[in-house]
């Protein structure tokens, strides 16, 4: 048996149950620009959220209405694209996860995910 086609972490979970698990993250993520999660979860979801924010920089209604599919979040979906992408000025790399020692119950490794960039949620009112 081999394992070719089997990308991402399972946590095992079925496939609906991980999907909001990571669209879930994503969009805390996005709303309180930093999270404690456990460290595996922060990689996972690493590997999502980095493309969104792309396509958010890219910008154009289609880019737009594939972030808000993806993250099942309109208010979030428009707050990545309007207020956090244009202030991003990397091409790559946008997240960054810091180690935060071990949770208390089980002793899982835990991790805080965050912008690299500083960002200011405050939505630019246009004249």
């Amino acid at each position: 048996m081999h394992r070719h086609g089997y990308k991402g972490r399972k946590f095992g979970r079925e496939t609906d149950q991980r999907q909001a698990l990571l669209r879930g993250l994503m969009c805390s993520l996005i709303k309180y620009q930093s999270i404690t999660t456990t460290l595996a979860r922060a990689k996972e979801m690493r590997r999502y959220t980095e493309k969104l924010i792309t396509l958010a920089k890219k910008g154009g209604l289609a880019n737009r209405r594939l972030i808000i599919a993806r993250l099942d979040d309109l208010e979030t979906a428009d707050l990545l694209v309007d207020v956090i992408a244009p202030q991003i000025k990397r091409n790559s790399g946008y997240l960054k996860i810091e180690h935060a020692g071990f949770r208390k119950g089980d002793h899982a490794e835990m991790g805080t995910i965050s912008f690299v960039d500083d960002i200011e949620l405050k939505k630019e009112e246009k004249k």
